[in-house]
C-alpha cells in the first residue's frame, strides 16, 4: 500500500460492527473506531485479527483542556 496521508496508524483489527464501525488497536493499546460502509469492509476483506491502517487526513487539528486546567 502507497498512500500519501501522513496521519497513517497501524493496527489490528478487534472488532468488526453491523453498522460499519471498525476497531482498531494500535500498538500501545488505544482503540480508533473507523465507521465505513459494509461494502468497503467487504471490498478491504476486513476481518478481526488482520492488520489494518486507519488513515486520516484533517484541515486543522484542535487541543483542548478541561476547564480545571486552564490559567
Amino acid at each position: 500500500m502507497k498512500i500519501c496521508a501522513r496521519n497513517q496508524l497501524k493496527g489490528k483489527i478487534v472488532s468488526i460492527e453491523k453498522s460499519g464501525a471498525v476497531r482498531i488497536e494500535l500498538k500501545g493499546g488505544d482503540v480508533i473506531v473507523a465507521n465505513i460502509t459494509t461494502a468497503a469492509i467487504e471490498e478491504l476483506e476486513l476481518e478481526v485479527g488482520k492488520e489494518a491502517y486507519a488513515v486520516f487526513k484533517a484541515t486543522s487539528v484542535m487541543v483542548g483542556v478541561d476547564h480545571h486546567h486552564c490559567k
